[in-house]
């Protein structure tokens, strides 16, 4: 069995179609297919089901493509650890994000660089939780920010913690010149809100904390950006509950007010998420070596403007 054999077909089961899977590898489209004919013979089971056209993997070929990511992966990671015994990392950091959490990355990203300055990073944002696992399974990323797994993911992959994730309510500046400088949940839930989309893991925290305080929400626009929230806050309609990470990049907007969200203090922990596996790659040793040494917490903490890093910093005991 040659690895290149593997490489043809994980490349068909991506593409779906034998002339995209062979320009993608480089080849014609019938060593592609000879090359698949002869591992089905070297297994002794039909791994692709053919009519006139592709028509999808067997049973058998679908559990072998799994395994041929995983070789694969484990090829690119040992080549990698060569490259960086010789000269340091060279390749790509590939790591996904949830939207709650793609600005923070760049803290992340930042220490990355500064540690392995011969190497690449592509940044995935604005993925879902169950995208994400996917495609750290399949080899796709190499890390990603994120929520900490659930019980069915725990043994699969190695958490980091990197900092805990606080909500505040955001609105437009009121005629109380801003004087309060917190608010309920139940205050929250009266206002008229723009929230993220309810397949969104950040989402359904947030509705699980509205139901412990028996605020019924009924939010009526609701979209899978976090940038979207912050544009409709603008118009002067809406209002939105939002992670503290996002107001480090650009502080509280102006004309709007961001209160800590408070009866309850809710926080959720988000960490570095990479898949459990021994020997680690080259890419997911080094993103969780300078997640160790870069302290997100409290660079999260400092906020742009005045205003907004006082409340930030402001200790609230409930």
């Amino acid at each position: 069995m040659l690895l290149r054999q593997l490489e043809y077909l994980v490349a068909l089961a991506r593409t779906r179609h034998f002339a995209k899977a062979a320009e993608e590898c480089y080849v014609s489209q019938p060593a592609l297919s000879g090359a698949i004919r002869k591992l089905e013979a070297e297994f002794g089971v039909p791994l692709v089901r053919r009519t006139r056209k592709y028509e999808g993997l067997t049973p058998e070929g679908e559990r072998i493509v799994v395994w041929a990511k995983r070789i694969l992966a484990d090829r690119e990671a040992m080549e990698e650890e060569v490259r960086t015994l010789r000269s340091g990392m060279t390749g790509q950091l590939r790591i996904g994000s949830v939207p709650t959490a793609s600005t923070a990355v760049s803290l992340l990203t930042q220490a990355f660089c500064a540690e392995n300055p011969l190497a690449r990073v592509e940044v995935l944002a604005d993925l879902q939780t169950v995208d994400i696992e996917a495609r750290l399974r399949s080899y796709e990323l190499d890390a990603a920010v994120t929520y900490r797994p659930g019980a069915d993911g725990a043994s699969a992959f190695t958490f980091v913690p990197l900092y805990r994730e606080r909500f505040v309510l955001l609105t437009q500046e009121a005629a109380d010149g801003g004087q309060r400088h917190e608010a309920s949940w139940e205050e929250a839930g009266r206002q008229p809100l723009c929230l993220l989309h309810p397949r969104m893991f950040g989402r359904r925290t947030l509705d699980a904390v509205f139901a412990r305080t028996g605020t019924p929400v009924r939010p009526r626009v609701e979209t899978d950006s976090v940038a979207s929230l912050f544009a409709h806050v603008r118009t002067g309609h809406w209002a939105s509950v939002v992670p503290h990470a996002w107001l480090h990049v650009f502080g509280v907007p102006v004309g709007m007010r961001a209160l800590p969200l408070v009866r309850p203090v809710h926080t959720e922990q988000i960490g570095l998420l990479v898949l459990r596996r021994e020997p680690a790659s080259v890419a997911a040793q080094a993103v969780v070596a300078a997640a160790g040494r870069a302290d997100m917490a409290a660079a999260l903490e400092r906020v742009p403007g005045a205003a907004a890093t006082e409340f930030i910093e402001r200790p609230t005991a409930h």
